[in-house]
């Protein structure tokens, strides 16, 4: 299984290339050259070296394969990364605001020691997805995120030590609001929010040319795209009354409604 790559830090050559290639590249036939990718990135103020480097760690994760089309060197999108950046994309594009009455989905394992490695894995994947964590063996997140909680414990073989019960809303001796901020981070959440509100609230609006419009998008996407994994979307009753996140979200409709059409048309021009 091909991993997404949430160590990289918003921003970074490595993470711009990611967005690029999950947001654009499937579009544009899913191939382009060595020179034109470089000029993507060098679009997008990443200097040639930094671009080259970013190639090659985007590459060692599995990402992208190296293909020659015509006598030209490039880069393929792996056809088995497809099935992750779909996944991708439903998440980005869709972010799914869980109601009040919707179900959940607990995860309960036990995992022996000999298989700690993997047991370390699979939080730090649950985490990924946006799982709270209410003991320590014991996780929470909406239940239509289900699919994607079994293919962790597929991946790491871990279906054996673990079992899934889907329930109606908790019942607390406290508000859900109070066993949330336990379960989750919400300061870190919110932190996201607000930072993403912070730089780019200045990005809506027309761009001067398509190759501005195209590296605002793909800054702006890059910065979100995180977003909606790490916030599973909770209820308003579980969420501090001055919450940024629907703010966050419409921030983010409105920038992609600005700009991702000329930024797409950039990215097609240049890689031709």
């Amino acid at each position: 299984m091909i991993l997404d790559d949430f160590d990289s830090r918003p921003g970074s050559a490595t993470s711009l290339l990611r967005t690029f290639v999950g947001s654009q590249l499937r579009q544009l036939g899913g191939w382009i050259s060595s020179a034109h990718l470089v000029r993507i990135m060098e679009a997008l103020g990443v200097p040639a070296n930094g671009a080259r480097s970013a190639i090659a760690r985007v590459k060692s994760k599995g990402l992208l394969l190296p293909e020659v089309v015509n006598g030209h060197q490039g880069y393929r999108v792996n056809s088995d990364a497809v099935p992750m950046l779909e996944s991708g994309d439903r998440r980005i594009f869709s972010f799914r605001q869980q109601r009040e009455d919707d179900a959940w989905c607990l995860i309960s394992f036990s995992i022996p020691e000999s298989r700690r490695d993997a047991r370390h894995q699979l939080r730090r994947r649950l985490g990924w997805i946006g799982c709270g964590t209410v003991a320590t063996g014991l996780w929470i997140c909406p239940a239509h995120l289900k699919g994607e909680v079994l293919g962790i414990l597929d991946d790491l073989d871990l279906r054996d030590c673990a079992t899934l019960f889907i329930a109606g809303r908790p019942e607390l001796n406290r508000s859900f609001a109070d066993a949330a901020a336990q379960w989750w981070d919400l300061d870190r959440l919110r932190e996201l929010h607000d930072r993403f509100l912070a730089q780019n609230s200045a990005l809506v609006g027309p761009a001067s040319s398509d190759a501005e419009a195209f590296a605002r998008y793909i800054h702006a996407l890059d910065q979100w795209r995180v977003i909606p994994y790490l916030d599973p979307g909770l209820p308003d009753s579980a969420l501090p009354e001055d919450w940024p996140g629907r703010a966050s979200l419409d921030l983010f409709g409105r920038i992609s409604r600005s700009l991702a059409a000329r930024a797409h048309g950039f990215a097609r021009a240049t890689s031709a």
